[in-house]
């Protein structure tokens, strides 16, 4: 089988794996992918999906964005301030995963709102921004209802105060 242009990630995947002291096996039980397949990505004969290259991310608790680049779904250049907010939000230890996921799906529709992110990790994240604005929205508008206003305005009434005259 030829080699795909992913031996830089097959390098770096084993260099992450030796510095966790994980053998192969260890990781590829962690990620939940095979010991082989595993084998095959480090060696640099196939180039894992997304999914895969997060659930390895996890196990090793390295940054999934980083292994993105390297595995060339992101664009090193281009996306590097998107990588390294992303980095920040899934590093952030007073978080948990499900907030960091929904902060990343906000972010990610910020991002397309604004013209940035049309790649395909923008097309990932829409089927995730429904259920952040849902999240959102539950939360604020639990709130807002509690929240009086000011009430409205009447013109005349009794309820107008008394009137100064110039004079």
């Amino acid at each position: 089988m030829a080699s795909l242009n992913v031996g830089n990630l097959g390098e770096y995947l084993r260099e992450q794996r030796r510095n966790a002291q994980l053998s192969l096996r260890q990781l590829a039980d962690a990620a939940g992918v095979s010991n082989p397949y595993l084998s095959q990505i480090e060696r640099g004969l196939r180039k894992p999906s997304a999914e895969v290259l997060q659930q390895v991310a996890k196990a090793l608790r390295i940054s999934a964005e980083t292994l993105y680049v390297r595995a060339g779904i992101l664009d090193a250049e281009r996306d590097r301030d998107d990588v390294e907010t992303r980095a920040v939000l899934l590093a952030d230890p007073s978080l948990n995963e499900r907030q960091k996921q929904v902060l990343l799906q906000i972010y990610e529709s910020f991002r397309k709102e604004n013209g940035f992110g049309a790649d395909a990790d923008a097309d990932a994240a829409d089927d995730g921004e429904a259920r952040a604005q849902d999240a959102t929205a539950g939360d604020a508008a639990g709130g807002a209802d509690s929240i009086p206003g000011p009430e409205p305005r009447t013109t005349g009434g009794s309820d107008a105060g008394p009137r100064r005259t110039a004079g």
